[in-house]
């Protein structure tokens, strides 16, 4: 059976101005400016989700923030208080091009080749204004890098910019990964960024995404792009690096990371989170795809204080928490698709001996992780309800070896 048979596939993401319906209600999802909210909207924020959802916050794989759990009044409730936070676009098609990861210590990390910040403002005020760019797919996204303690340079985006040595290399979405094809300096990486992006919708019709478009259309986008670009001076190896806890950056800068069970932050979580974090001199919080919370703090003694207070309100701060190895969506009952409780499931696997990774997914769209996986459970569409399909050392979308119950999952990891 295929995907779109089993469930339904959006092929978009909601918005603030643009919700989805799931099975708890309407769903919003807030996009940063230059990929942190600063401490009154991070407050504000956690008070309109409890005022107008369901309380329930998730962190997104893209660095974004998604408030479950709205009816029509919530929504347009929440779209008073996020226009007064500074959160929302002017419309749909903006907020939806609008779609960028930037680097979580970006500005803070002295390891960082230089602050790429002012690159990722240039791309979000071009999307935000610029009507041609909104023929973009509304999941096509770019990412900026800078290197340093914590990179993003490994994660997928159709096109990535990433600092090497004083310019920026340009990078595009292949079936194969990133292809980084050359560099330019980082005063007009944007604008190179959006031309690549120009070119695709050309190319495409503004249909797809960059690693779907095919050995021909690709190779058109390759010789556009590189005509802006001079040859990468260097070796890019494709890294990711992420770390948890206090993290000692050197030069006397000090940074929390702090993640969220399954990217799930409830309400009073994250308002408890801004007041401590305000009580350690943060002044604004950073996301990351990993759904990791960064921020910097005033001195090593309140970065400890910080983080130790954070492990008190259920948040993980130890690296080696065995819950980090499971993703998992949101499943039953917020999910129409999923006929599985995924997060409670995965709460009780992450007791157990299991020691690879662990994706739990509601259905077969893989909402959580799309690498492989160890070992993925993947929610029974029809039928009995609260059934596991399981597939060994892949992803939500290949062949299962048996279908087992919820009950028995347990087996599997128990080891």
């Amino acid at each position: 059976m295929s995907i779109s048979a089993a469930v339904e596939v959006k092929g978009w993401c909601p918005g603030v101005l643009r919700p989805m319906q799931s099975g708890d209600g309407l769903i919003a999802r807030v996009r940063p400016w230059c990929g942190a909210f600063g401490l009154t909207q991070a407050e504000g924020l956690a008070a309109a989700a409890e005022r107008f959802g369901n309380g329930h916050i998730d962190l997104t794989r893209r660095a974004n923030l998604q408030i479950r759990g709205l009816d029509h009044t919530g929504l347009s409730g929440l779209q008073g208080v996020l226009e007064r936070l500074g959160l929302v676009d002017r419309d749909p098609q903006a907020e939806a091009a609008r779609n960028i990861m930037i680097a979580p210590l970006a500005g803070i990390d002295p390891a960082e080749l230089f602050d790429v910040r002012p690159v990722a403002r240039a791309l979000e005020n071009r999307l935000a204004v610029d009507a041609t760019l909104h023929g973009l797919p509304s999941k096509f996204g770019f990412l900026v890098d800078g290197g340093g303690t914590v990179s993003i340079a490994g994660e997928r985006a159709d096109i990535s910019l990433r600092a090497v040595g004083s310019a920026m290399a340009l990078g595009l979405d292949t079936g194969n990964g990133t292809e980084w094809l050359g560099s330019t300096s980082r005063d007009v990486a944007a604008e190179a960024a959006l031309a690549a992006a120009s070119a695709f919708i050309g190319i495409s019709g503004g249909r797809g995404r960059l690693r779907n478009l095919g050995a021909e259309g690709l190779a058109l986008l390759r010789d556009v792009v590189r005509r802006m670009l001079d040859p990468v001076v260097s070796e890019l190896p494709i890294v990711s690096r992420k770390s948890l806890g206090v993290l000692d950056l050197g030069a006397k800068r000090i940074a929390v990371g702090v993640a969220a069970p399954f990217g799930r932050l409830e309400a009073d979580q994250l308002r408890r989170f801004v007041e401590m974090a305000g009580d350690a001199g943060v002044t604004d919080i950073r996301l990351s795809p990993w759904r990791v919370l960064y921020v910097e703090a005033r001195d090593v003694a309140a970065a400890h204080r910080l983080a130790e207070a954070a492990h008190g309100i259920s948040l993980v701060v130890d690296p080696d928490d065995p819950i980090l190895r499971i993703e998992a969506c949101p499943g039953a009952p917020s999910c129409r698709s999923s006929s599985v409780d995924t997060r409670r499931d995965a709460h009780r696997f992450a007791a157990l001996a299991f020691e690879g990774t662990l994706h739990v997914s509601g259905c077969a769209k893989g909402c959580a992780r799309s690498a492989p996986a160890d070992l993925v459970l993947v929610g029974v569409q029809g039928g009995r309800q609260g059934r596991y399909d399981v597939i060994r050392n892949g992803t939500t979308r290949d062949a299962a070896e048996r279908t087992i119950d919820a009950a028995e999952a347990g087996t599997l990891l128990d080891v």
